[in-house]
């Protein structure tokens, strides 16, 4: 008998196929899949990765699951020649930005290059290799120009820097936890900036040690949050204002009830419009006002 993932994998294969789902085209959600065809969402999400390693489908950023462009034309072997370690990462990178870190594999690089996987091994001893070298030349992409800068000036640029690193691959902010940080060139270049402008503050190195985690956990604890917005965009297929407005009935019962007043009073002083939620504001606000804060710690001591 027919695998379920199989059979919802074909199914979603003959649209495409037939031209009913065209190119840049997005297909049925994760959950309308598992809704329509009366399965679990993880078999529905396994059904979307096989078109994916097909080459039928791709993730977007902010548009979820469409079909190809190429719709799945086979990509041709450049000139037999043998896959080089950079362009495999950076392929590898290229999975990550439109689908996700799970989405990476050894196996799924291969098929986007249009070469056997025993090529890709030669270059990379694994997943976690490839992992760790595409976290690397991801953080790395953004050098510090020379120059004199306060000290303020200096966390505020290493922040910023990180910041839109993590814009551009929502991914490394997931890769590992702030006990546990990644023995990188790339990651540690970051870190170093912070140090410099804490350095001379007659601060004991735990102390300073605290606040380069503090200000990095800052950073990297919001930038999760991109990733998600993403991902539950491709699971649901609805913008975040689309979302809201799909749950504005329930939101209205609760504050009906009373059990929020002050929220209820502050959603009503909005308005229509409602409240814009934009990360990069709020990256501002909150960079501002934290370096505020260690501001006066290191004055205080």
């Amino acid at each position: 008998m027919e695998a379920p993932y199989r059979r919802i994998a074909a199914e979603i294969r003959r649209r495409i196929e037939c031209g009913e789902l065209a190119p840049g085209d997005r297909t049925p959600s994760s959950r309308a899949i598992a809704r329509d065809f009366g399965v679990a969402l993880a078999t529905a999400v396994r059904a979307l990765a096989v078109l994916k390693e097909e080459g039928l489908v791709e993730g977007r950023p902010r548009s979820g699951t469409v079909v190809a462009a190429t719709r799945a034309a086979p990509r041709r072997r450049h000139g037999g020649l043998a896959p080089t370690r950079e362009r495999i990462v950076r392929e590898g990178i290229a999975v990550a930005d439109a689908e996700g870190i799970g989405a990476v594999t050894v196996r799924a690089v291969a098929a986007r290059l249009g070469v056997p996987v025993a090529a890709v091994h030669r270059q990379v001893r694994g997943r976690d290799d490839l992992v760790r070298t595409m976290a690397d030349l991801a953080y790395g992409e953004e050098r510090y120009p020379g120059g004199p800068l306060g000290r303020r000036e200096r966390l505020e640029r290493a922040a910023r820097t990180l910041w839109r690193i993590y814009r551009r691959h929502p991914w490394l902010a997931h890769l590992a936890p702030l006990g546990r940080p990644l023995p990188l060139p790339g990651v540690v270049r970051h870190g170093e900036q912070m140090l410099i402008a804490l350095d001379g503050l007659g601060l004991d190195p735990a102390r300073v040690l605290t606040i380069e985690i503090t200000l990095y956990a800052y950073v990297q604890g919001l930038a999760v949050h991109v990733e998600r917005e993403t991902q539950a965009m491709s699971a649901t297929g609805l913008s975040g204002d689309q979302w809201l407005g799909s749950h504005g009935g329930s939101m209205n019962a609760v504050l009906a009830a009373g059990r929020a007043p002050l929220l209820a009073r502050l959603i009503g002083e909005l308005g229509p419009g409602g409240y814009d939620f934009d990360l990069d504001q709020i990256f501002e606000f909150g960079l501002r006002t934290l370096l505020d804060g260690l501001g006066i710690a290191a004055a205080g001591r």
